[in-house]
């Protein structure tokens, strides 16, 4: 480095330190250097990253770079963290962020690619989407909810509340057992995914907040609809309405494998086969097939958890005001599609009530083969 440029890069740390020692930048003073470090930052000043804004602010730069291992690279990326700092402002920077409640102590309140990149998310990144998810009340949802694709995340934690990480740092997570890069960047998409939702939003007493998949939000708003009107709707309007962006979500949460395996089953390409066809076109035993069908149910209950009752109640409406049309649409598609993904009685598929499934025309036994991209809404 020229001389030049070290006495710019003094000149730039003194207005910088000047700056940030005024009044509007009190807030920060007390976090670390790390909170403003990303992933991706290259020699980044080791020395300086756990000591407080504060305490580096009180040295002067000769102070500063007489610290072992610190030199004018290392310094000149100081000053790079230092005007981070300063284009943070006072409002971004909680200064206590809301954190679980300790087992049995009472709290007074309640607390696919995108082109995401995990490695420009820093500390201070983290604690607002975390803010985000507990200002409004989002900590009790299941991770797989909101993920963008359950397949870019582990199964074991598709049911994990948000505020599982509500409490814990960027770093915390990072050293969290099991939580390779690939598990914490599905995380950290899933607080981002919802922190740009709602960070914006405002409060009002007379509404609340619901996020669910876009899909998922469609469909559910279209059986409400049904289960209030009379009639019964048409083969084609079931397929556009119901079929098609339930077999979507699954083609963006499972694999190719088991989307084509629902498409062969609701007979999307040709008449609906069997599980033993399936078995023989696919090159896979039965048993396999039955385990990929109940991945298909894993996926509709994180995804619409309330969609088997709404389904089968449904399908029993539908069935009642059936002999009473002139003209009598097909509802064996939708049937298809009902047990499908919401089955009545498969190796260890969790059902509704047996009684609403009788009254909806399911008999399925158990271990008898049975052969025949996020949207709010304001309420």
């Amino acid at each position: 480095m020229s001389s030049v440029e070290a006495f710019q890069l003094v000149a730039r740390f003194e207005g910088l330190r000047s700056s940030l020692r005024s009044g509007p930048y009190a807030v920060h003073l007390p976090k670390p250097l790390a909170y403003w470090a990303l992933p991706a930052d290259r020699r980044l000043p080791l020395a300086f990253l756990g000591r407080t804004l504060e305490s580096l602010l009180s040295r002067s730069f000769e102070e500063l770079a007489a610290t072992p291992g610190i030199g004018l690279k290392k310094m000149g990326s100081l000053v790079t963290l230092l005007a981070r700092v300063a284009g943070t402002a006072a409002s971004d920077v909680e200064a206590t962020l809301p954190r679980l409640p300790e087992p049995g102590k009472p709290c007074a309140e309640a607390s696919g690619s995108n082109g995401f990149d995990p490695a420009a998310v820093s500390e201070l990144v983290w604690a607002q989407w975390r803010l985000s998810v507990t200002r409004h009340g989002l900590g009790h949802e299941p991770l797989g909810r909101f993920a963008p694709s359950l397949r870019n995340l582990a199964r074991v934690i598709w049911n994990a509340p948000l505020d599982t990480y509500t409490g814990t740092t960027l770093a915390e997570v990072r050293s969290l057992r099991t939580h390779g890069e690939k598990r914490v960047r599905a995380v950290l998409e899933v607080f981002q995914s919802v922190h740009a939702l709602v960070a914006g939003m405002g409060s009002q007493e007379h509404l609340v907040v619901r996020i669910a998949p876009r899909r998922i939000d469609a469909v559910e708003t279209w059986v409400g609809r049904q289960l209030q009107a009379p009639g019964v709707p048409s083969e084609e309007e079931i397929f556009d309405r119901f079929v098609s962006p339930l077999l979507g979500q699954i083609c963006t949460d499972a694999t190719e494998q088991t989307a084509t395996l629902a498409e062969k089953r609701l007979g999307i390409h040709g008449p609906p086969i069997s599980v033993r066809q399936v078995a023989r076109t696919m090159g896979l035993t039965r048993a396999r097939v039955y385990q990929l069908l109940n991945e298909i149910n894993d996926v509709m209950s994180v995804r619409w958890p309330l969609g088997r009752h709404q389904v089968y109640e449904l399908s029993a409406k539908l069935e009642v005001e059936l002999p009473g049309l002139e003209q009598t649409p097909s509802l064996t598609q939708f049937k298809a599609a009902a047990e499908l993904f919401y089955p009545y009685s498969r190796r260890g598929a969790a059902g509704p009530l047996e009684r609403a499934a009788a009254r909806a025309g399911f008999h399925a036994e158990a271990g008898v083969d049975d052969d025949g991209p996020l949207v709010v809404r304001h309420a």
